[in-house]
């Protein structure tokens, strides 16, 4: 099941998915503003980094920064 995400949502956020921004899942997940419910990943956000802390695509905090809009692929 896919969960539709919103802006102020972790997955819709800079800081998620970090560590590995060109992951195909990653760009789809910000390219359709939906991700797997069961789905989670590390919170890059410089204050939470040391925590390790582990989100899913609809959490959220005061801290978000919108991820740039991935450009859809010409292949």
């Amino acid at each position: 099941m896919t969960l539709q995400l919103h802006e102020g949502q972790c997955g819709l956020c800079v800081h998620f998915g970090e560590q590995h921004p060109s992951d195909q899942p990653l760009i789809q997940i910000r390219m359709k503003h939906e991700a797997p419910e069961d789905m989670l990943d590390e919170c890059g956000h410089p204050r939470l980094k040391p925590l390790h802390l582990m989100v899913t695509p609809i959490s959220g905090c005061a801290g978000f920064e919108p991820a740039p809009q991935p450009m859809p692929s010409s292949a």
